[in-house]
This record gives structure tokens, sequence and C-alpha cells, in this order.
């Protein structure tokens, strides 16, 4: 049994790859099962086994994105807001961020301005659940909140978002520590101070 496990997750692998590389090279759109199956060496029916067609991978791959998003990042999350004083709190932010680099080529077509707006939805109504309802302690208290709640995971999202579609799309050259302390940067100073626009609230006492 231990074996036929081994196995299917090595095929699973072995599609998801094909997956990448063939988006990369002709985009989503252009993919068909006879390509993702030569590329992973694996015949119709064993990629049948595991999946409907090219719409049900991505969208299991999708759902890997998510599953990772709440073991690497949702989990940390009352760390992060509450070690804001602690050694490098950025540290918390980069197994989720290091997840996104390795599947970069899914996430760009994804997260870019002409992206699948139903997984940018998708992924601000995960957000809202997150932060205000599942969280292991609830980060945001909707009634204390000074602005609706759904603005505010809109903006977090775009933002944060933002800033890794622009790392990748553009093959930055910032480490994933770099990104992870970008985020939590903006996060808690704010974009003006970030951004140097702003002084530093401490500089005027």
């Amino acid at each position: 049994m231990e074996q036929t496990d081994l196995r299917v997750v090595r095929t699973k692998q072995l599609i998801k790859q094909a997956l990448l590389e063939l988006i990369e090279e002709q985009g989503f759109e252009a993919v068909t099962v006879k390509a993702l199956t030569e590329r992973a060496g694996i015949n119709r029916g064993t990629f049948y086994s595991h999946y409907v067609d090219k719409y049900d991978l991505m969208e299991k791959s999708i759902e890997t994105i998510f599953h990772e998003a709440e073991t690497k990042l949702i989990k940390n999350l009352p760390n992060v807001f509450g070690n804001q004083k602690g050694s490098a709190p950025h540290q918390l932010l980069v197994p989720f961020i290091r997840f996104i680099e390795q599947n970069k080529i899914l996430m760009k077509p994804l997260l870019g301005p002409n992206g699948d707006p139903q997984f940018q939805a998708r992924l601000r109504a995960y957000m809202y659940t997150a932060l205000f309802h599942r969280s292991p302690t609830v980060l945001f208290d909707e009634t204390q909140s000074l602005v609706p709640p759904d603005y505010l995971v809109s903006y977090i999202s775009s933002a944060h978002m933002g800033v890794i579609y622009e790392w990748l799309y553009n093959d930055r050259t910032e480490t994933v520590e770099d990104i992870a302390r970008i985020i939590y940067t903006i996060t808690f100073e704010g974009p003006l101070v970030a951004g140097g626009l702003k002084p530093d609230r401490q500089k005027d006492r």
C-alpha cells in the first residue's frame, strides 16, 4: 500500500510539473491532456485516473495553494501579529512565500491583471474568513473595525498579492526573506512610512 501511495504521489508530481512547464511555454488555454501526458511520460489512462480534465487539474492545483496557505500562513498569523517586537518576526511569513516562489509559474497568471477573477475572489473570501472568523485567536473584531471589513480584506489581499506579483512577474532579485520583510514592514508601518512619505511618529516625540 505504501509503495502504491508513493507511486501516486510521484505521478501527480510529474503531472503538476508538466502543467507548470506547459503553462509557461504556451499559456493554460493552449495546454492539452495529450501534451500533459507526453510531457509527464504517462499514458492518458493514468492521467484520467487522477483528474477529470485539465480544468480539474488546475482546480486541484489551486486547492493546494489554499491548503499551503492554511498550514504555512494562517496558523502563524496570531504569532506574526503578536510578536511585532520579537526578533525577525517576518520570518514567520517565509514558508508560505517560499511555496509561492516554487509555484510562480502557476501564480503569475492567477495574480496578474488578466488573471483568474474567480481565484482572486476566492482569495479575498478566504482571507476574510481567516482574519475575522477562523484563526486560532480572532485577529480582527468586526464590531471595532474603523472601516467595513470587506474593504479591509480587499486592501490587505490586493496589497500583499500585488507585492508578490511584482516580485514574480518581473523576476526581481529579492530573496524570499526580503519579500517577507517588505510585506511585514508595509503591513505594520503602513505604506506612507514604508515609502518615506511620512515621518515616523517616534521622531516627532
